[in-house]
């Protein structure tokens, strides 16, 4: 299993908007469910910090989510276009092993 982690910071208008379209069941959850090997995904905000956040997206492995990179690339970069003005900064932080 794996893990890919982005880091945002989010403008504050947009709060209501980017936690509804990151969240576990939000537009990133139901796009990537498309997706063989998708296993959840998880928003997180920073305790003290209302506008910072990480996303971690879960996969069963790397070939999994780089078929499912393939797949929905249409569809992802169009989310992400409309996304963008949620935040001020978009951080990927990488792809993580994750220890069972």
């Amino acid at each position: 299993m794996i893990a890919t982690v982005w880091r945002f910071c989010v403008r504050p208008e947009a709060i209501k908007a980017f936690e509804q379209a990151y969240g576990s069941r939000g537009d990133w959850a139901r796009l990537f469910a498309r997706a063989e090997g998708y296993a959840g995904t998880e928003l997180l905000k920073l305790d003290g910090q209302p506008a910072q956040y990480l996303t971690i997206d879960r996969w069963r492995d790397l070939e999994h989510f780089d078929r499912a990179r393939v797949l929905l690339a249409t569809d992802y970069a169009e989310l992400d276009r409309r996304c963008e003005a949620y935040t001020s900064e978009e951080t990927w932080l990488g792809n993580y092993g994750i220890v069972e």
